[in-house]
């Protein structure tokens, strides 16, 4: 195995600055772009208004089946099956805002976390190495 320091990032010779620096821009601009954001529940429908409860009728049906036989492969399947279905139509029924924010804000934000990453993979290349005399 070849002797690598401590400033060896990725396998490759140097970058241990540029990768830090890297690091704290992309996550405070990740920070800052996602307080801007606001995730807002609507109602639930399937097929119609106010049809929640139907969602449910597939995972507590699995739920019984394991009550019966907690080894049923079918139980397992359904229950997982039901719960996946509920959980999407959580995510499906979400409504994600960027809240209101002025444009040098936003530029802030952009430049922070594209800058951040821009820097983490230029850290990844290899660096010429420090010429000591």
């Amino acid at each position: 195995m070849e002797n690598r320091s401590l400033g060896d990032v990725g396998g490759t010779p140097g970058g241990l600055g540029h990768f830090l620096i890297g690091c704290i821009m992309a996550c405070l601009g990740g920070y800052f772009l996602a307080n801007q954001v606001s995730v807002v529940g609507s109602y639930w429908s399937f097929y119609g208004a106010n049809t929640f409860g139907i969602t449910l009728v597939p995972m507590l049906l699995g739920v019984g089946i394991l009550f019966w036989n907690g080894r049923s492969v079918v139980g397992w399947i359904v229950t997982a099956a039901g719960a996946l279905f509920i959980l999407g139509g959580v995510i499906a029924n979400m409504s994600i805002y960027f809240r209101p924010t002025s444009l040098f804000n936003t530029l802030v934000m952009l430049v922070l976390l594209v800058g951040g990453l821009g820097l983490i993979a230029r850290a990844l290349r290899s660096h010429p190495a420090a010429k000591s005399e």
